[in-house]
């Protein structure tokens, strides 16, 4: 049991029946009447946001999400398929569950599938990864000294912006978290 004045962010706990995960809270005593703690949580199935207040003293039971590293196999129309590393079982998962920046990921990368109770809910890539350019304008000399960016398509089809300097061919690491370019790799 955790209780709402031990909150902190990414603590995640059962609430009616749901399992969220704290994203920011706030302890607050105001000059008259009882302190309580100004919370907003994400529902971690759905993914939906919700703003409250809980009584310092609400207890509420501990979620126990489990976050397993296996590696992407492949993909079969709407299936994607995870390879357990320890038994080699494969985890059919889909596309619905996974999110935006699952476009960085290619084939033997290494990916978290956080599951509760059995039931995987979300897929997390790698925060960092390196990738080929495929397709971009090539760039001129001079162009170095500017911040200006052009759109690249990566080998997994994502298009993200990059420096004028970068070109077909090179390797460069992405940010998955954010999609932009963070240096050649």
């Amino acid at each position: 049991m955790i209780s709402a004045g031990d909150f902190r962010n990414g603590v995640t706990f059962e609430l009616d029946g749901q399992v969220v995960q704290v994203i920011e809270f706030q302890h607050v005593k105001p000059g008259k009447g009882a302190a309580f703690v100004r919370t907003k949580y994400k529902n971690v199935i759905t993914g939906s946001v919700v703003e409250t207040s809980f009584n310092p003293t609400a207890k509420f039971p501990t979620a126990f999400v489990e976050r397993k590293d296996m590696q992407y196999s492949y993909n079969d129309g709407d299936l994607y398929y995870f390879m357990d590393l320890e038994t080699y079982e494969q985890v059919p998962i889909s596309a619905s569950i996974l999110g935006d920046n699952f476009k960085f990921v290619k084939e033997e990368m290494i990916c978290k599938i956080l599951s509760y109770k059995g039931s995987v809910f979300g897929v997390e890539p790698p925060n960092f990864v390196e990738l080929k350019v495929t397709q971009t304008d090539p760039g001129f000399k001079g162009d170095t000294a500017t911040n200006a960016t052009k759109p690249a398509t990566l080998e997994t089809g994502a298009e993200i912006k990059v420096p004028l300097f970068i070109d077909e061919g090179e390797i460069i690491q992405v940010d998955t978290r954010t999609g932009e370019y963070m240096s050649r790799a």
